[in-house]
């Protein structure tokens, strides 16, 4: 008997169990994930201790529910008093309701004064912890199911770009942080909300019901921006969104005004700010595609200063490669130099700020920022910036 559990537990099959009193209590297996009762049970800490058998958690399935099958009514001969907790009190209230709840100063300052369900919690406390069930119940679903959505993996690579922390591990991170720095973490990235609704929307639904039963036909195709139809459309508003943003946001203003100086931190902000308007790379090179029939892979930063400046959108590698050649006429590089250059300018092409820990990444595997400045003489940091400056400059772009 131990090794056929041990068979059920470890090995795909068999997957299913069915047993008279043997595996009610004590057995762990974290995949199980339905319960079909055939017969009633009478005891309530009984019935409770046979659908703990499949409450265990499981990340390596996207364990986020599991169902019970009653085919006999047991409900109707138990009590109905219910000693286990659900991790989400209210099912029914809504992401925006519990975001709101947690970042309104009033709201949180009472609801850390209010007592919780459990000894030493507060009010707050409960709340966080229905944001973060919910919060996961969205990104391990989309986690587990990226590899076969292209667009919904893309958007979680770029959030997890965005938010500092993997999409699927979200929730822990707001938990550990505790109700006010939680509350800080969203209001600082106030595209939360909407950045869920997308991933949510990419998911798609696994319930999806039958209003029809003839044949698929297609009829048009077409493809919108939000609530702007046309991808003129949302390139204006992307235009003026910029243009009304540039006096309240530095990080943008240095995009515009001197791109050369942008740190990390500042494109990570400017980032946030689009993508909380709806505004993604992606999008944008989408938008001008459909418009005029080119496909520019211009970074973000191109995109930002065709808005503000009127400047001519640029493929990224060809601003790159024209840095690279005005730094071979400034400079008499050996062969060896000129060898590594060339290896630094690859991995530009995938990169918009040019600084130190760009080159750490590129060269993790060969001394890094270190070796390099070695072999430039000690020349890196007056490359880096002439190559910063030279992606930017305009001359024989236009």
């Amino acid at each position: 008997m131990e090794q056929l559990i041990r068979q059920y537990k470890n090995e795909r099959y068999p997957n299913i169990a069915i047993t008279v009193d043997l595996l009610t209590t004590g057995i762990d297996v974290p995949t199980i994930c339905n319960l079909v009762f055939m017969r009633r049970v009478k005891s309530r800490i009984l019935y409770e201790q046979m659908i703990g058998r499949a409450t265990r958690r499981c990340d390596d399935i996207g364990k986020t529910v599991f169902r019970i099958y009653d085919p006999v009514d047991i409900y109707a001969a138990l009590q109905d008093v219910n000693s286990m907790k659900p991790l989400v009190k209210d099912p029914n209230i809504t992401l925006e309701q519990l975001v709101d709840e947690l970042t309104t100063p009033d709201k949180l300052q009472q609801a850390l004064a209010s007592p919780g369900e459990q000894q030493g919690e507060s009010h707050a406390d409960v709340v966080l912890s229905q944001l973060s069930q919910k919060v996961m119940r969205i990104l391990r679903k989309a986690e587990n199911k990226a590899d076969n959505k292209p667009a919904l993996k893309q958007k979680l690579h770029e959030l997890q770009g965005l938010w500092g922390v993997e999409p699927k591990s979200l929730h822990k991170h707001l938990h550990e942080l505790g109700p006010k720095q939680a509350a800080a973490f969203i209001t600082q990235h106030s595209g939360l909300l909407n950045q869920l609704s997308e991933v949510s929307s990419l998911l798609g639904s696994e319930r999806q019901p039958i209003i029809s039963e003839h044949y698929d036909e297609l009829t048009s195709r077409a493809q919108t921006y939000g609530v702007r139809e046309k991808p003129a459309d949302y390139l204006d508003s992307f235009n003026q969104f910029v243009k009304d943003q540039l006096n309240q946001s530095a990080a943008l203003a240095v995009v515009v005004n001197k791109p050369r100086d942008l740190t990390r931190e500042q494109l990570k902000e400017v980032k946030l700010l689009l993508d909380g308007a709806g505004y993604s790379e992606a999008k944008l090179q989408s938008a001008v595609r459909n418009q005029t029939n080119q496909d520019i892979a211009a970074s973000i930063i191109g995109h930002i200063r065709r808005a503000a400046l009127g400047e001519p959108l640029v493929p990224f590698e060809q601003r790159v490669a024209q840095a690279m050649q005005r730094l071979y006429q400034q400079h008499n590089f050996t062969p060896n130099q000129r060898k590594w250059l060339e290896r630094l300018a690859k991995q530009l092409v995938h990169e918009v700020v040019v600084d130190r820990e760009f080159v750490n990444n590129s060269f993790a595997n060969d001394g890094g920022a270190k070796r390099l400045n070695a072999v430039l003489d000690e020349q890196l940091d007056t490359v880096l910036g002439e190559l910063s400056e030279g992606i930017w400059l305009q001359q024989g772009l236009l």
